[in-house]
């Protein structure tokens, strides 16, 4: 059994025992209690948990675990390849089709004058902006669908048209209403992730069955009660998708906004896709594309794809 780096003795004679440490720390005074500053109940703990996790790792783990990634790297790899040998053949002009190295030394040099790290910054707090007040709207606005049938006949239907109206359709009206400015990219992005919320949360809630809402009458629960303990929270795996896809929308409503709305002294990477249209600069439009396409890829692994992982253990679905 493999024992992790970190609980080797000094001398690399086996595992680091807490009663061990405790014995070298006695001269310490009142340190004794403590490994490194930490207390033993919560050292014992930590050593417990790195033993149930390390303890079992084997050489088929470490194969099924890495098999999991390797179509996908072998995949894009490939990918490269196939796109280096296109620029390389000459078939095409590199202003038109640049290679994957004048690509990475696009990003390598964007990225330490501060261009792409200032216009990612300056993206992401839009979309965080807009996408929180998207949340904030489309959560009561769907609870009130689902709930009464009036809102469901006026708010359901004009979200579900709403919602398949493109997001670029409202950058005509934000420069008309508001100008060139952070209001009209805050309105865009808003428009383009509200509708989505809205649907979401009035389908996850009316997937719940009757029985729940019944139960916990019976139980003595009052509307309130009901609508934060035992609605909402049974609509979680359904709306967790919802809001996957009010993410994306609002991801696209931005670019869309940025490549249309220019705030001086603000740009973002939609800003910079437009910038290096107008330059006919390939390699930066097509480096800030995988930025974007990156940007997507790990909001998803490190945001909805653990929610949602989480609430399919929570409801049995999923072994842990």
């Amino acid at each position: 059994m493999a024992v992790p780096v970190g609980l080797i003795g000094a001398s690399g004679d086996g595992p680091l025992r807490p009663e061990a440490v405790e014995e070298t720390l006695v001269a310490r005074g009142p340190a004794k209690d403590k490994v490194l500053g930490m207390p033993m109940a919560l050292w014992n703990r930590l050593t417990a948990r790195l033993s149930r996790n390390f303890g079992d790792w084997t050489a088929a783990t470490a194969w099924q675990s890495a098999s999991q990634w390797l179509p996908g790297l072998l995949f894009f790899g490939g990918l490269v390849v196939v796109w280096q040998l296109m620029a390389l053949s000459g078939r095409w002009s590199p202003v038109l089709l640049p290679g994957p190295l004048a690509v990475a030394h696009y990003l390598f040099a964007a990225t330490l004058d501060g261009t792409l790290t200032f216009a990612l910054l300056v993206t992401l707090q839009r979309l965080a902006l807009g996408y929180g007040i998207g949340l904030v709207l489309g959560l009561p606005l769907g609870l009130l669908v689902a709930r009464f049938p009036v809102f469901r006949q006026i708010i359901g239907r004009l979200a579900l048209g709403l919602q398949t109206l493109p997001s670029v359709c409202w950058v005509p009206l934000a420069l008309i209403w508001f100008g060139q400015n952070e209001v009209a990219m805050l309105f865009i992005v808003v428009m383009g992730s509200l509708w989505s919320v809205v649907l979401a949360t009035e389908a996850g809630v009316r997937t719940v069955p009757p029985l729940f809402m019944r139960a916990a009458r019976t139980m003595g629960s009052t509307r309130l009660h009901i609508w934060t303990h035992v609605m909402v929270p049974a609509a979680m795996p359904q709306l967790v998708g919802g809001l996957r896809q009010a993410w994306a929308f609002a991801w696209r409503s931005l670019m869309a906004a940025e490549i249309y709305v220019s705030v001086a002294g603000h740009a973002g990477l939609g800003n910079l896709l437009h910038y290096g249209r107008e330059l006919l600069a390939m390699d930066q439009v097509m480096g800030v594309m995988l930025v974007i396409a990156l940007i997507g890829l790990a909001a998803d692994f490190a945001l909805f794809q653990p929610w949602e992982r989480m609430l399919r253990r929570r409801w049995g679905l999923e072994r842990p």
